[in-house]
């Protein structure tokens, strides 16, 4: 058996065989299989999909490649939340401690940003002093203390997953329905949790393009759940529009911030509601509707930004030092009408661009780089009213036009959730 033979076997559409997964996993993990030979076959299994069977075996050895927690100690109330990755999209940041503060227990595991798509740990990075690397003992720890801990992917939780997530990023292999679902439950496998709430992104500006994608993928991930004992929800979710208004690290706890403090309405406040409803439900094994009116309580009284600000205090963070861009650019519209569309995607890849994200695994992240839409869907636009701001240390040269569609009439229909799968 030789890496060689394995990539052109699925370059030729074959079905992987259990032992070949496991070698390709045990021999990537020990240096035998290089980068390049690995970024091979990813592309192989891109184009060539892979089947149930192949998926199932890939999870297994990438959840058993590094060590499982045991978070049965916590109770049975622990609920994990993962998003299948957006734009804008900061929704752990809020939904972490409105479930927190009504007593279910979050342990989240993050990633960083992958392609265009913000991550949670780079997010929370923007925050100074934040400690994003908890040991198992830590994560343990606080989630007991108070309720509610947020750990980037450990050295020692799922490796191959970790080694095979990073090259993804780099080579255009990030949208592969079969890599999406085990490396999303291969975490989750290993971290230990049994209730899991996944926000499964549709649309432009997410990795899944269409609800047809979109629903394999949740029944994959169901699927795999079901196997390991876990009790899956998934939320499929609209993303042809950015989530909120801010895109870029620190922009976006900002944002994350409004939310928890209720002064803002809209899409993402919306969507966080349903989420954090669904991990109370769960972890409280309570109906809906008892837990979303929990959800409303927390927002309004103040109790689910108070867990926000204690979440922060436990991991060392400093919420009121979070880096501000100096330099500011409006982008102005040259046009009247109805903003009917505003193309996720393109905004992904501007804000990348400006700074807050990675097009290489080595690139530095600027933390206060981003944009900020400053309208919505909707609103009324005028020529010369300002679109959207962008914040960078790099130089501007041309913004695409496209971005943003203004027409004479309003939508009729913009869904914010398209379906939920059990």
């Amino acid at each position: 058996m030789n890496i060689i033979d394995i990539i052109n076997k699925k370059r030729k559409c074959g079905i992987l065989t259990d032992e070949e997964i496991k070698y390709v996993i045990d021999g990537y993990l020990n240096g035998e299989i290089k980068d390049y030979q690995m970024s091979s076959l990813l592309m192989a299994i891109l184009i060539n999909d892979m089947d149930n069977s192949e998926i199932y075996s890939l999870t297994k050895y990438m959840a058993e490649s590094g060590d499982r927690l045991d978070l049965s100690p916590l109770g049975d109330n622990v609920v994990d939340k993962h998003s299948t990755g957006g734009v804008g999209d900061k929704t752990t940041l809020i939904v972490a401690p409105i479930a927190a503060s009504c007593g279910v227990k979050v342990a989240k595991m993050s990633g960083r940003g992958l392609g265009h798509t913000g991550g949670t740990i780079d997010k929370l990075e923007a925050i100074p002093g934040f400690t994003v690397n908890l040991t198992e003992e830590e994560f343990i720890n606080q989630v007991n203390d108070i309720g509610v801990a947020i750990t980037s992917q450990t050295e020692n939780i799922a490796i191959a997953d970790k080694k095979i997530y990073a090259l993804r990023d780099v080579t255009g292999t990030v949208e592969s329905i079969p890599l999406i679902a085990s490396s999303i439950m291969s975490k989750k496998i290993a971290l230990g949790a049994k209730k899991l709430v996944l926000d499964v992104k549709v649309g432009k500006g997410a990795l899944i393009k269409n609800i047809t994608d979109a629903k394999r993928l949740s029944n994959l991930m169901i699927s795999i759940g079901r196997e390991n004992h876990i009790e899956v929800i998934c939320v499929l979710t609209n993303m042809d529009i950015p989530l909120g208004n801010n895109i870029g690290n620190a922009l976006e706890v900002s944002e994350a911030i409004e939310i928890l403090k209720d002064h803002k309405q809209g899409h993402l406040r919306d969507l966080c509601v349903e989420l954090a409803s669904h991990m109370v439900s769960l972890g409280l094994n309570i109906s809906y509707e008892e837990a979303k009116e929990k959800v409303l309580n927390n927002l309004d009284n103040g109790e689910a930004y108070n867990k926000l600000l204690e979440l922060i205090k436990y991991q060392h963070g400093n919420i009121d030092e979070l880096p501000v861009e100096s330099n500011k650019y409006e982008i102005k519209s040259m046009t009247k009408g109805y903003l009917v569309d505003i193309d996720a995607y393109k905004l992904g890849v501007l804000s990348m661009s400006l700074g807050a994200g990675r097009k290489n695994k080595e690139d530095t992240i600027d933390y206060s780089a981003g944009i900020i839409v400053n309208k919505n869907i909707d609103d009324y636009v005028n020529v010369g009213d300002i679109v959207m701001t962008l914040y960078t240390n790099k130089e501007i040269t041309e913004i695409d036009n496209s971005i943003f569609k203004i027409s004479d009439e309003k939508i009729e229909n913009n869904k914010l959730i398209y379906e939920i799968i059990k």
